[in-house]
């Protein structure tokens, strides 16, 4: 667990990769202006 481990966060930063533990986009839970314009 480190800079080497390729399935760390911290390993993925220094890889220069993404994946499950460090997506590229952060996933939000949003509601859009189409939803909240009906209600």
């Amino acid at each position: 667990m480190g800079k080497g481990d390729k399935k760390s966060r911290r390993g993925k930063i220094n890889n220069g990769s993404y994946g499950k533990r460090r997506p590229k986009k952060a996933s939000k839970s949003y509601v859009t202006s189409e939803e909240k314009s009906k209600k």
